[in-house]
């Protein structure tokens, strides 16, 4: 139950709270004053979408919070604990915070929470029904939607909406797969040609960059030859000059230098050094040279292996390195469609099953759907009789699809057929029902609705409209009965239906010359007569008007 509302900063409300009590709750005031903002403040605390335009000018940001009483709420204080947001008493807080920037943050008892689960746990707390939900009826597929939620089969049908789509994606495969055949031999063979190709080239992990270093050397041979030679005459073997002995000269003629100065010690060391690594360079050349041959033959070896590697790479538009990779792939895909009569058995059968399946669920559905549509009838045409409609015939009508297939919203068509009038044929309520009649239909249906609902609080937005007198008085008694049970919050203009409430609240605008805002007052019962007589009577109450607002509210509170 919603035991209060805070709001901030939201559209005509700069600050507002408002406590709320079990029963029934009437908010009233001008038309323009800001009666259904609360309930757009509402959805926005339980997670419905919000625009930044609806902040307060001149502010940076909106706040709405709204808290439960959930003691009585099994089913929410289940799913509090499943997701962690229980606490140790019975209240639920849930706040939600939007920038200007458009940014939206979301709150349950004070832990971050997305907008997916305000919504979850809101639909438990609070079911609210609009002022358009009767235009809503002139569609067939709210039809079917509002059957199924009287039967309480939603579950049932989205499990059947599920099971079609698996099979008419297995359908649908199944199809290609039985129409490529053709197509598929034709690949099979291409690819086991172009597998035998790669099969035959046999590149190894590797050998590319092993060829291309070999192909490098050995096309440079003879000039790594030619100057590895020079390199030995520089070092050791010319006959003019080399390294090694002009390195033996120095240090001779060094160790031969008498009376050497200090600055001499060390160049005997350094130049003796010098000619062991030069020594050492020698040997390393001269292994060089005695290992080096010129083999014009293995050179085109190489050349002929790296151009048949870069064609086929080139076949294949990708880069040489990737032909391994290719084979594999190539290899897979061939192995699934030789494998491709077993998948098409496979699949066969999946799409049989599946089918069983859905007709299975599918006639379960018809037969819950078949005896909730004669039930909801019934209870519709009851509700008539109360709201200025009576011998008015109401029909649930489920029509099987022809020809017999599987569909998503199962093996039937559902719509709703009215006959206003004694001893006339029921006709789809687009072709015979006026606005104020699609406004009482909806209205019963709501109710009845509401009569089998779980959820502790239920919001009627202006559902009276269209409606006055007698039957306004009527439809305020069914909200009251139903606020004996719960709690039940209606927007309403019609004075019949807030005297009725068990309490009432009247929301005021006030203007001034740069702003406006809006407040609400819980009204005491000198004042409720007051704002009755308003509702009766317009801007002037005379005595005759405040007399018929203590009449109303008298017989609003005696039993029915």
């Amino acid at each position: 139950m919603l035991t209060s509302l805070t709001v901030n900063n939201f559209t005509l409300v700069e600050a507002l709270e408002v406590d709320f009590s079990g029963g029934m709750t009437a908010l009233t005031g001008e038309t323009g004053a800001g009666k259904s903002l609360v309930l757009d403040a509402l959805s926005m605390a339980l997670g419905d979408r919000a625009d930044s335009d609806r902040i307060r000018r001149d502010q940076d940001r909106a706040e709405v919070s709204a808290l439960f009483d959930v003691s009585r709420d099994p089913a929410a204080v289940e799913w509090l604990k499943a997701h962690d947001f229980a606490t140790a008493d019975a209240d639920c807080l849930l706040r939600r915070v939007l920038t200007r920037e458009g940014r939206s943050r979301g709150y349950i008892n004070g832990q971050s929470a997305t907008m997916q689960q305000l919504r979850e746990l809101g639909e438990m707390l609070m079911d609210i029904h609009s002022q358009h939900e009767h235009q809503s009826l002139l569609r067939r597929d709210s039809h079917r939607q509002i059957l199924d939620d009287f039967a309480g089969c939603t579950a049932a049908a989205n499990a059947l909406r599920d099971t079609y789509r698996q099979w008419a994606a297995a359908h649908q495969q199944l199809q290609r797969l039985a129409s490529a055949s053709d197509a598929q031999e034709a690949r099979k063979a291409l690819l086991g040609f172009q597998l035998e190709e790669l099969a035959e080239l046999a590149l190894a992990d590797g050998e590319l960059q092993q060829l291309e270093a070999q192909q490098q050397l050995l096309a440079n041979a003879e000039a790594i030859l030619r100057d590895s030679h020079a390199l030995m005459q520089l070092c050791r073997d010319g006959d003019d000059f080399n390294l090694q002995d002009g390195l033996s000269r120095a240090a001779h003629l060094l160790a031969a230098m008498p009376n050497k100065p200090a600055a001499l010690q060390e160049v005997g060391n350094l130049l003796g050094s010098a000619l062991i690594e030069v020594e050492e360079a020698g040997r390393e050349i001269q292994r060089h040279l005695d290992s080096f041959e010129l083999d014009p033959e293995q050179l085109q070896q190489i050349e002929e292996r790296l151009s048949a590697i870069y064609q086929l790479a080139r076949k294949h538009r990708i880069n040489p390195e990737e032909l391994p990779a290719k084979q594999l792939a190539l290899q897979a895909e061939l192995e699934e469609l030789t494998g491709g009569a077993d998948n098409l058995e496979a699949l066969q059968q999946r799409s049989e099953q599946l089918r069983a399946d859905y007709q299975v669920q599918a006639g379960k559905l018809s037969t819950v759907r078949a005896a909730a549509a004669r039930e909801l009838a019934d209870l519709i045409e009851q509700q008539f009789a109360t709201l200025a409609m009576k011998g008015a015939r109401f029909v649930v009508e489920l029509t099987p699809l022809e020809p017999p297939k599987p569909a998503p919203q199962g093996l039937e068509n559902i719509e709703f057929l009215i006959a206003t009038n004694p001893g006339e044929p029921p006709k789809p309520l687009s072709r015979i029902a006026s606005g104020g009649e699609l406004s009482r239909i909806s209205l019963a249906i709501q109710v009845i609705a509401a009569r089998h609902s779980t959820i502790a609080t239920l919001v009627f937005d202006e559902v009276d409209v269209g409606i006055g007198g007698a039957t306004a008085e009527v439809v305020g008694r069914l909200l009251r009965e139903l606020g004996n049970g719960g709690q039940v919050i209606c927007v309403t203009h019609q004075p019949q239906v807030a005297a009725c409430a068990h309490q009432q609240l009247r929301v005021t605008k006030q203007t001034g010359a740069e702003s406006a805002h809006s407040s609400i007052q819980r009204l005491q019962e000198t004042e409720r007569v007051d704002e009755i007589a308003r509702m009766l009577g317009g801007a002037t109450i005379t005595e005759t008007t405040l007399r018929h607002a203590r009449e109303l509210l008298e017989l609003a509170s005696q039993p029915s």
